[in-house]
């Protein structure tokens, strides 16, 4: 997908008022980068009417290998740029759920406690693509109070860590806790789209640890129908070997 085309549905999503103000408890923010440790988490102060950053922590480079002023200059375009290719859709899909959630679901004092995770995956400074964590925590709201600035954390996990696209909203409560209003695993989703019913038959006994003859001679179909179908379900889902595929739908039971 073109940086032009996420740019049109990005405005889609984030529709808002043109004017914003960077206060002074965000200013604030900005300064204690200074003492922040280095580790692998980076924190950036996001724009959703201009699409870009006011502020990259120095933690980004170290995370990614990449250049802080690129990153301010490039705004979300060069952001966008850097995302896996296969992440895009879903990722999109995410934000325009949760606004949508946020919008219709919550009332303008819960939006100002409302905190969002969402991952995806990145290009970093050697080609290796990587797994981001953003969590985000709104910090100012336009006048039809949605929200346009936050405070976004991005916690870096290791390439080899297979993870579906999850998208959460959680809400600060009266007691300072967090509860989760929100949670769809945006993978399983699209992948109910994608696994036929024959193949959810298989899954099943699969995982109830039936071979290939035995699988046969239940559905009434050759094994090489079988072994073919075994394939293309691990193609599909895009894992290695059976024993990922049992892992993966015992930890995701409401796919079969």
């Amino acid at each position: 997908m073109k940086s032009i085309k996420i740019n049109s549905i990005y405005n889609e999503i984030f529709d808002t008022y043109p004017k914003v103000e960077i206060e002074e408890h965000i200013k604030k923010l900005i300064e204690l980068d200074y003492f922040y440790p280095y580790n692998s988490t980076f924190y950036c102060i996001t724009n959703t009417v201009s699409q870009n950053f006011e502020f990259i922590s120095k933690n980004f480079t170290s995370c990614t290998g990449l250049s802080n002023e690129k990153m301010i200059n490039g705004g979300m375009d060069y952001f966008w740029s850097l995302f896996h290719p296969e992440d895009v859709n879903l990722w999109i899909k995410s934000l325009t759920n949760l606004m949508t959630f946020t919008m219709t679901e919550l009332n303008d004092e819960q939006r100002k406690r409302m905190s969002y995770t969402w991952n995806y995956r990145i290009k970093n400074a050697k080609g290796n693509y990587i797994n981001i964590i953003q969590n985000t925590t709104p910090l100012q709201f336009d006048e039809a109070h949605k929200p346009i600035i936050g405070m976004a954390h991005y916690t870096v996990l290791d390439s080899d860590t297979q993870m579906d696209i999850c998208a959460t909203a959680k809400y600060l409560n009266h007691k300072n806790e967090y509860e989760t209003l929100y949670y769809q695993n945006i993978s399983s989703t699209k992948l109910l789209d994608v696994i036929s019913n024959r193949e959810r038959d298989i899954i099943r006994l699969i995982i109830t640890k039936n071979t290939s003859e035995a699988i046969a001679e239940k559905l009434n179909i050759s094994i090489h129908t079988v072994n073919t179908h075994r394939r293309n379900i691990l193609k599909k889902i895009n894992i290695d070997s059976t024993f990922e595929l049992i892992s993966y739908f015992k930890n995701n039971p409401k796919l079969i």
